[in-house]
């Protein structure tokens, strides 16, 4: 199902939409079953760990990284 679907769904306010999505949010995490993760999302995965053993050090923190993404904008 698509937001073009809902017609009601542009007629909410933000914070009406806020709310929706909090509840939509509740509603999957209690949902107890399994989400297929994509085989190209296990590959990333694979890769970055792969990379992180190779160069362990090789690690921003997150101030670092909030400075790069800073810097580019």
């Amino acid at each position: 199902m698509r937001a073009t679907e809902i017609p009601k769904l542009r007629q909410l306010s933000k914070p009406e939409k806020i709310l929706l999505v909090e509840d939509l949010w509740e509603n999957i995490a209690a949902d107890d079953s399994d989400i297929p993760v994509p085989q190209s999302h296990k590959n990333e995965l694979n890769r970055r760990l792969e990379r992180h053993i190779k160069s362990p050090g090789n690690l921003l923190s997150l101030r670092q990284l909030q400075e790069r993404i800073e810097k580019r904008k």
